[in-house]
């Protein structure tokens, strides 16, 4: 059984027959918001950043929203392996004080996570800000006008305007939050931003890990941020709800000789655009923006082998409840086992030739 399947738009399914996969032709690596889902990747982005994208020397553009934004942030350290094992070994171990039968408090939650960011990111900023290769966006979403000021009644409300706007058009969600994008200041993402209200501002030692805190911060489980140097004021949630898998116009880095790919490690096939889209499944589909993408992704065969018979989800936080110690048996045992994706991964590499099936 393969643990790994390789999906591609059309650009990069020739490329990919005419010359396999090379580290040399990667351009850009998303990482998209799914909370522990994250972890079943963790193998594959340790093998890709700490081993064979230093292979090749050009310049890579790296994309994160939600735990997207710290497992590329963690990649930018100079020890990317070793940044993205401590990141999983964080998430994996994370616990919370909490009245019985009651979620935890948001305003703890956030400030044990921030703690831990400044744990990992504090005194390193400039190590990550000034990677030779590597270049950080961090995705946010920054409420406006009724979501412009957080509020136990405004924030709900705010929400479920969104959401009845999000189910006109994406764009129609812009009126109640905007796409914020911190990146490192010596390039700015080169992915046109055009289709949805977008704000870029530059990423610096000073609001590095308030913008992560931010694009983790999912409403009413973690507090909106706000505060947030050089950035334009209001409260920033998740960057999952505005960009929940980062489905971009990455046509633009293919470049003329179409040589240019983006390489998705993803936990599922489709690209959501928004949190919010999650039941509009008319828009998980693959569009000519993704034509220049190679998706990464665990077969369904395989995920039905691992601990409980599914990838680590949101869900297991109530699952197991206070039996802390099962659910992270159970999502370290998962991270292991999803060692396969990297082996797979490596072996596919080295053939001359790869065929991938089309983007669904």
């Amino acid at each position: 059984m393969k643990a790994l399947q390789i999906l591609a738009g059309p650009v990069a399914l020739k490329r990919l027959r005419e010359r396999g996969l090379r580290p040399e032709d990667v351009r850009a690596i998303p990482a998209a918001a799914g909370g522990p889902k994250g972890l079943i990747l963790n193998p594959l982005d340790r093998f890709v950043f700490g081993h064979w994208l230093p292979r090749s020397t050009q310049t890579v553009h790296l994309l994160g929203a939600s735990i997207g934004a710290w497992r590329m942030a963690s990649a930018c350290l100079p020890d990317a392996d070793a940044a993205l094992s401590d990141l999983a070994a964080d998430y994996i171990a994370q616990r919370y004080e909490h009245e019985p039968g009651k979620a935890p408090k948001p305003s703890h939650v956030s400030a044990l996570f921030e703690a831990r960011l400044r744990e990992r990111f504090g005194g390193r900023e400039h190590e990550l800000l000034s990677h030779p290769r590597y270049r950080l966006h961090v995705f946010t979403s920054r409420g406006v006008r009724a979501l412009a000021r957080d509020g136990r009644v405004r924030t709900p409300l705010g929400y479920l305007g969104a959401f009845a706007s999000n189910a006109v058009s994406r764009r129609a969600m812009g009126g109640f939050l905007e796409r914020v994008i911190f990146s490192d200041p010596r390039d700015r993402l080169p992915v046109p931003t055009h289709d949805y209200r977008t704000q870029h501002v530059e990423l610096t030692a000073a609001n590095l890990a308030r913008s992560v805190l931010a694009s983790c911060s999912i409403p009413f489980w973690l507090e909106a941020v706000d505060a947030i140097a050089g950035a334009p004021p209001g409260p920033y949630w998740d960057g999952g709800i505005t960009d929940y898998h980062l489905h971009l116009d990455y046509a633009a880095l293919a470049g003329e000789d179409g040589a240019g790919l983006v390489l998705y490690p993803h936990f599922q096939k489709t690209l959501v655009p928004g949190w919010l889209d999650k039941a509009l499944r008319h828009r998980h589909r693959a569009s000519a923006r993704l034509a220049n993408v190679v998706l990464l992704s665990p077969s369904p065969d395989w995920v039905a082998t691992l601990p409980g018979g599914k990838i680590p989800d949101r869900g297991d936080f109530k699952a197991f409840g206070d039996d802390h110690a099962a659910r992270e048996d159970a999502w370290r045992r998962a991270t292991d086992e999803s060692a396969r994706l990297a082996e797979e991964f490596d072996t596919l590499t080295r053939q001359a030739s790869i065929e991938a099936m089309p983007l669904p």
